[in-house]
């Protein structure tokens, strides 16, 4: 109510402020109406509270991040969160069946959606914990035969974490470089494979630069040399095909949010036959298969099921359309402005993750100028640091092009207007930090900013 108050305050100041006003929301702003009170708070001039609930947001272009809710997938929530709110492991009663009924049936969606048996597919808050089960649980399983396990050095931060956290207990880790391109050396994967290595773990899609790891091949090794396979596929689930039979995938992490459905819901596929074996994080009362006690929260999941079925039925169109717009957002760009680096591997990429350097430009005033576009210059879980993006600097991107890049994020709801109106804005303002830039004014002279020696003072 004191926020309404305040909203209602603050509209009304700026309709009394002198000056022209225009009848339409700003270009590249989203108007939204907040209107979340219960009935007998709203004003009898509903004309009226509407224009005074009114807020402009910025366009939302950060899909790596996170995903809007797909109105499928709330229209499938809904029942779950009013009517159907049994707890689906109470075995006596018809409100405990129906939820369990419902929970099985978003097993099967999730378990279709990659290949999978639905008893492979356990439930769990997201991406982070399953990535925590599947590294410290096979590690921890193994640890009286097997002390070694394999990552890469651009995996996602709760991967390399819980390979830190191993390495305190006394596990080896061996961290693979990645190529320029982002892409991991096969050779250099089998080299590293040890008599005592228990599991290999790298992610499907990178976050940052969206390079496609080949996964595939990868299995293949890992299989041929009797070590368990995991992949952190949180940002490829539903948007390119996967199929963990015939990639050999043996744990795979998914999360429910990066898929158009809600937050706080995950799933890990853990392998049947062969068997592979974890140890579980979290006590309790051994639901999922004891691997992973707790309630499940039953409109969570039966939202993940439904996001995995969507995806799976639009996965198609979803990526002609994606890669239209991002052909579209970097071709404007690149043909408009010099000294612009893509990162990544151009043709080993998901479409709708684009990392882009502006040279001569600091990422963080471009972000600040691009206040109407929701976007990031990196991984939303290490934005809050000022230091540049360790994805960028495996790939061996200078530092000060890493200080510079953008992730453009394209999305099943991204529309051309949205694409048209960030390049437009991105250009202007790229082009204006520039001129007031004096390493660029150097470089237009012909200077090599390599040879100049800086001196402190």
């Amino acid at each position: 109510m004191l926020l309404r108050t305040a909203w209602r305050r603050a509209a009304a100041a700026v309709r009394a402020a002198p000056g022209p006003r225009s009848e339409a929301p700003a270009r590249g702003l989203r108007l939204r109406v907040v209107d979340n009170a219960p009935q007998s708070a709203v004003p009898s001039d509903t004309a009226t509270a509407l224009e005074v609930e009114s807020v402009l947001r910025p366009l939302y272009m950060d899909v790596q991040a996170t995903t809007p809710l797909d109105p499928r997938v709330l229209d499938a929530m809904l029942p779950y969160l009013v009517n159907y709110y049994g707890n689906p492991h109470s075995r006596t009663h018809a409100y405990g069946w129906e939820s369990e009924a419902a929970m099985e049936r978003a097993r099967q969606q999730v378990a279709s959606l990659i290949g999978a048996d639905p008893r492979e597919i356990i439930f769990t808050s997201g991406a982070t914990e399953s990535n925590n089960i599947a590294v410290k649980g096979v590690a921890r399983f193994y640890r009286s035969r097997k002390k070694h396990l394999i990552t890469t050095q651009t995996e996602h931060k709760c991967v390399l974490d819980s390979c830190r956290s191993l390495e305190a207990e006394g596990f080896q880790v061996t961290y693979l470089p990645v190529k320029k391109s982002g892409i991991i050396d096969l050779k250099e994967l089998e080299a590293a494979i040890q008599p005592d290595t228990s599991l290999v773990s790298v992610m499907t899609v990178n976050n940052e630069i969206g390079v496609k790891q080949p996964i595939a091949e990868i299995g293949q090794i890992c299989s041929s040399r009797r070590v368990y396979f995991h992949t952190d596929a949180a940002q490829a689930v539903g948007k390119i095909p996967l199929d963990v039979n015939d990639m050999k995938i043996d744990l795979m992490s998914i999360s429910g949010h990066k898929i158009y459905g809600p937050k706080g819901v995950g799933a890990i596929y853990i392998r049947r036959r062969p068997r592979v074996r974890v140890e579980a994080l979290q006590s309790g009362g051994g639901q999922e298969r004891g691997m992973r006690s707790g309630t499940v929260p039953t409109p969570l999941v039966v939202g993940l099921g439904a996001a995995c079925e969507v995806a799976q039925q639009e996965m198609e169109y979803d990526h002609k359309w994606i890669s239209k717009l991002a052909e579209r957002l970097t071709k404007k760009i690149m043909n408009s402005l010099p000294d612009v680096v893509m990162n990544g591997d151009p043709e080993h990429h998901y479409p709708g993750c684009i990392n882009l350097s502006f040279a001569y430009v600091e990422g963080e005033s471009l972000l600040m100028a691009l206040k109407d576009v929701a976007l990031s210059s990196g991984s939303a879980c290490t934005s809050a640091s000022l230091e540049p993006s360790y994805v960028l600097r495996a790939i061996g991107t200078d530092e000060d092009l890493a200080h510079s890049s953008i992730r453009f994020g394209i999305g099943r709801f991204t529309t051309e207007e949205e694409v048209d109106y960030t390049v437009e804005k991105c250009i202007h303002h790229v082009k204006r930090l520039r001129e007031m830039s004096p390493l660029w004014e150097m470089v237009q002279d012909g200077i090599d900013l390599k040879s100049i020696k800086w001196t402190q003072h």
